[in-house]
């Protein structure tokens, strides 16, 4: 009985497998999304499985001996996003598998970190990685960018500094805060871009007009501020945190990221950080009423697939910026006195207070995005983002009313724009897009002072359409032509002396809609004798832009580039109405309405070389700017403050002649040099005379050692040197109360040359199999060295900073 039991189970256990006998089979295809050409040599396994097969020349596979059932194909192709297919094997299975082919889609599968892609063909680009700017996570975006050839900065002392690009900056210089264009009164000399420097993992630079998908006014050039590529296909969580000190300022910041992915695409990502620093010093002093307190913080969340997705982002940055005491000049004497004493007129304790004269600035961020690709044509997409600038500046007043603001204004701005990109052809790709923008400015009239910019609403549209073409496997060109529309609508004040003065009696008597009588405006009346008028000008602007460019590569270890970029630039609310005293710059500042858009001739050649062990590249390049804005002292005007000095705007053809180069050498395996040159002259061709706040010459040096083996460690010493400033404009003569006569004002004379050093060391070490803290120490200006740098508007003032020690923890997990 028990034999005949066993005998029955062999038998059904025989039948089972005779049963389950594996015949079917699964076959295929691997082709390209865009133009459904075939994909060689992709892998596709069946996951769980050693089961594995390559696609032939016609992109075919074929997996026999299967059993039916449900698996899961993982394929994937060199340049390619990975895949995981399911797919339901019944008898012979056949399935077409498409994979995203294109390297400039690769950036969306890019771990944090990795190569950033260019952003144009033809252009001079730079870029900075996430490792790059942790190094100044205390710092500034202006004080990141100047790690990069041809790019300055406009100070106005250590914590205000706005980008330069090639001696461009303001409104020529246009930043993209991951995706959205900032809109944070970026006129002003001592307005600094509205950013945390903490939330950025990577920078790229476009220099000069090229990249005109982002705006055909940037005549200086293009600064894509961006988020880090992480992957979606899989479930994970990572995150980050840096603690800083630093000796200079006796504080520091604390900034911590997280993201959380989701196997199906959705993301989520939150970021903060703090910044606290008391007052800065000079080698010699303490440089009274420089500290600044900074808080950001962002979320977003989105789903992003393949084929489809979409994102949502709010962003928060809030900062309180003291400007130096001695900064604050009641009258011209005080000036003269301040430009001829050796240090400071107002030296105090170290203090972490913020005191008057001070800026507070609140932004606001958000947006909403979406993309959809469509097989064998390319990607749309679409944005609508909302921004809300409020900008105090506080005076230095008596009385009770130190805490009213001088100047307070309210920016908002609504953009929605759209573009898509044909990329179904391997050698040719075509960018087309539109762009709307409505913006608001209030000019808060409660700070019993005279509004420097009035209230206005301005209306932006914009369209685009660019082109590259693959000649062959080393020639590539590239074409580009943008139009864009501006419309001003202000209501502005004028006082009747100032409206004759300048002459817009003769050429603006028609914009006058109402006078002041009585502390009332009486509409319609124009009366020369009231003390003020009402006006209501509305301007139009027409601008074009277009780009043209080449690129031939041979082996990847030569380069060469020619691009030339024609680019207008409308002007904006500072240069038409500035028209009173800007408190922040203890100076008096006037526009001009019959100011024009500018118009930008720019030649750019880049040649780089690599070699074994070193390498080179060569940016020269030609700039002619035609009814170019400048804003220059031209003047003393007397208020019942005091005497100040005049700032006008005015326009004239300029010419910008520039090189910049960089080089690098491996002379060991551990031991390494780089090495970077800057130089841009600037002449105001209607005068002849050299333009204003060109950066002077600047030579870099580092020295570099690296133990990968010695927990990744690695030490660099770096000398700066920079020039002096030889080519400036000619001072003005002022009237001295003081002296009762006339003097020179010696505003325009440069400082001298000076040649800094400074110090960089990092080590890592592994604390378990996910999470990683990196340690490093940093001292700037070594030395302890004693300089002005000509473009830190408070030069007249004080010193710029000594010693700096920096103590850096990150923790990756």
């Amino acid at each position: 009985m028990r034999f005949f039991i066993c005998y029955m189970l062999l038998l059904c256990s025989l039948a089972n497998v005779v049963a389950q006998d594996c015949t079917s089979s699964l076959g295929g295809r691997v082709l390209d999304y865009h133009n459904s050409t075939a994909l060689v040599k992709a892998t596709i396994l069946i996951v769980g499985t050693q089961k594995q097969v390559y696609s032939d020349e016609k992109g075919n596979f074929t997996f026999n001996r299967l059993c039916d059932g449900s698996y899961e194909l993982e394929v994937s192709h060199p340049l390619c996003a990975t895949r995981i297919i399911p797919i339901t094997v019944a008898g012979n299975t056949s399935i077409e598998i498409r994979l995203e082919h294109h390297l400039e889609e690769l950036e969306e599968v890019q771990v944090v970190g990795d190569a950033i892609p260019n952003k144009t063909n033809s252009a001079q680009e730079a870029t900075l990685t996430s490792e790059t700017l942790e190094k100044f996570s205390t710092a500034s975006l202006g004080d990141a960018l100047r790690e990069l050839g041809g790019v300055s900065s406009l100070n106005t002392g250590a914590n205000i500094v706005k980008p330069a690009i090639h001696g461009l900056t303001g409104s020529r210089v246009l930043i993209l805060n991951d995706g959205v264009r900032m809109q944070d009164m970026e006129w002003g000399d001592e307005h600094a871009p509205n950013v945390d420097i903490n939330a950025i993992e990577s920078v790229s630079l476009v220099k000069g007009a090229s990249a005109l998908k982002y705006g055909g006014d940037a005549i200086g050039g293009v600064v894509l501020l961006e988020q880090g590529i992480f992957p979606v296909t899989k479930d994970t969580l990572f995150g980050k945190t840096l603690l800083n000190g630093v000796s200079n300022g006796r504080g520091g910041n604390i900034s911590s990221s997280i993201t959380k992915v989701f196997n199906k695409g959705w993301y989520l990502k939150g970021q903060g950080s703090y910044k606290r620093l008391g007052d800065q010093e000079a080698p010699d002093y303490i440089l009274s009423n420089t500290g600044i307190q900074e808080f950001g913080a962002s979320l977003a969340f989105g789903k992003r697939l393949f084929e489809w997705g979409f994102g949502a982002k709010y962003a928060y940055y809030d900062a309180e910026i003291a400007i130096l005491r001695a900064s604050h000049v009641g009258n011209v004497d005080d000036l003269i006195r301040a430009i001829n004493s050796g240090q400071p007129q107002i030296i105090e304790p170290f203090t972490y207070d913020i005191a008057n004269p001070r800026q507070q600035v609140r932004h606001h961020l958000g947006k909403l995005h979406a993309y959809k690709r469509f097989e064998g044509l390319g990607k749309w997409s679409v944005q609508y983002d909302f921004q809300s600038n409020r900008r105090f500046e506080f005076d230095v007043r008596r009385g009770d009313r130190d805490n009213q603001a001088a100047l307070d204004l309210e920016l908002t701005t609504h953009t929605i724009a759209t573009d898509f990109r044909w990329d179904a052809k391997d050698d040719f790709t075509l960018d087309v897009g539109l762009l709307g923008r409505y913006q608001d400015n209030f000019a808060n009239p409660d700070t019993d002072v005279r509004r420097l910019i009035p209230d206005y609403e301005r209306y932006d549209f914009g369209s685009f359409v660019t082109g590259e073409y693959r000649i062959n496997d080393q020639w590539t060109l590239d074409v580009g032509i943008r139009y864009d529309f501006s419309q001003i609508d202000a209501k502005k004040f004028y006082q009747t002396s100032r409206w004759l003065t300048q002459g817009y009696n003769v050429d603006f008597e028609d914009i006058i809609i109402g006078t002041v009588v009585d502390g009332e405006v009486v509409d319609g009346l124009i009366d020369y004798n009231a003390q003020q008028i009402l006006t209501n000008p509305i301007f139009d602007f027409h601008n074009i832009s277009t780009t043209a460019g080449i690129q031939f590569s041979q082996n990847n270890n030569s380069t060469f580039k020619f691009n030339y970029a024609l680019s207008q630039r409308a002007p904006n609310s500072a240069e038409l109405f500035s028209d009173g005293l800007h408190h922040s710059a203890a100076r008096i500042e006037l526009g001009d309405l019959r100011i024009n858009s500018e118009t930008s001739h720019k030649f750019a050649l880049f040649q780089e070389k690599s070699f074994k062990n070193w390498g080179f590249i060569l940016e020269p390049y030609a700039h002619f700017v035609s009814n170019f804005i400048l804003l220059e002292p031209t003047d003393l005007e007397f208020t019942i403050r005091g005497a100040f000095p005049v700032w006008s705007y005015r326009q004239t053809d300029v010419r910008l002649l520039g090189f910049d180069s960089s080089a690098y050498i491996n002379w060991t395996n551990t031991w390494s040099t780089e090495h970077q040159f800057a130089l841009v002259k600037g002449n105001d061709l209607d005068n002849d005379i050299p333009v204003i706040n060109i950066p002077a010459a600047n030579l870099q040096n580092k020295l570099i050692f690296r133990k990968p083996e010695w927990n990744d460690l690695e030490l660099s010493l770096r000398s700066n040197y920079v020039f002096r400033q030889n080519e400036t404009p000619p001072n003005i003569m002022v009237f001295s109360a003081e002296q009762g006569e006339m003097v020179l004002l010696e505003i325009n004379t440069p400082p001298d040359a000076y040649h800094l050093f400074d110090f960089y060391g990092t080590m890592q070490f592994g604390l378990g199999d996910t999470t990683t803290l990196t340690t490093s120490l940093g001292v700037n200006n070594i030395l302890n060295t004693t300089y002005r740098e000509y473009l830190n508007r408070q030069r007249f003032f004080a010193d710029d900073l000594g010693r700096n020690i920096l103590l850096q923890l990150k923790l990756n997990y």
